[in-house]
């Protein structure tokens, strides 16, 4: 029970952080040699309380995105079509390659080195990005909206970070630090919901809800740190920036290769 409570705190922190929370739970399972219940179960359903956190910190601006996208030429139309746009290149790229990057990939090694290798990115583009001239999520074009999309694709690469990719790539689009970061917040509903979806399909045949204790600690234990988490980051993120997380992934890549390497 206390290994499922670690599993839904790690996943509900670093889900929305550039710190890459697949490549923390594939690191902290590991540590842990932990096993929920099969089929999946677990890791799709603390996903979906990260999911859920999104949807209560954003529901008056999913509201009325929803009611004011019909109109054309309105702030919410284009709201709507840059978060589609950005959307698309996850959808195919990782409905085509899903389950090869899952065969190949998914080890903590490469989890470690992406985590390195990211950090490192983050450092130098906070420092070398340029002036921001986008303070609104509508006001991002189709190519920048679209260009995040494929950063979001590339970050199926565990260890690269589906948030620290989207934001990165918006950074450099010449978004500001919030709006970045809301963007890509908002953009995980769709993608994370997709992506659950596909896996409860690739996995129906071997779904079970065996230890429904653990899976109701996860989903909770997600739900509220996520929420915690989402909020914070937008208070503050104007202020400290991104070059924490990038110091903190290097970190933590170079302690976890030198654990794995020790045994």
């Amino acid at each position: 029970m206390f290994d499922a409570f670690l599993m839904g705190l790690v996943e509900g922190l670093t889900e929305f952080l550039p710190i890459s929370s697949t490549g923390h739970l594939i690191l902290l399972g590991q540590l842990l040699d932990f096993e929920g219940p099969p089929g999946k179960v677990f890791e799709i359903s603390i996903q979906l309380g990260a999911i859920l956190a999104v949807i209560v910190v954003f529901w008056r601006k999913l509201l009325d995105v929803s009611l004011g996208m019909w109109r054309p030429r309105t702030p919410q139309r284009y709201f709507a079509i840059n978060i589609i746009l950005a959307f698309l290149p996850a959808m195919i790229i990782g409905g085509t390659l899903h389950g090869t990057i899952t065969a190949l990939l998914f080890n903590p090694y490469v989890v470690c080195v992406a985590l390195i290798v990211g950090g490192i990115a983050i450092i130098a583009i906070e420092r070398a990005m340029p002036v921001a001239s986008i303070h609104s999520v509508a006001e991002i074009g189709p190519l920048a909206a679209l260009l995040v999309g494929f950063g979001q694709a590339f970050a199926m690469i565990p260890g690269t970070s589906r948030s620290g990719a989207t934001i990165i790539t918006a950074l450099l689009c010449g978004v500001d630090r919030r709006t970045a970061a809301e963007f890509s917040f908002i953009l995980a509903i769709p993608t994370m919901l997709a992506a659950t979806a596909y896996s409860l399909l690739k996995a129906r045949n071997e779904l079970s809800f065996d230890g429904m204790t653990q899976i109701g600690i996860g989903f909770v234990t997600a739900f509220v740190v996520a929420l915690i988490t989402v909020r914070a980051v937008l208070a503050v993120i104007g202020q400290i920036g991104f070059t924490p997380f990038g110091w903190y992934r290097i970190i933590l890549g170079v302690v976890m290769l030198v654990a794995l390497t020790l045994g």
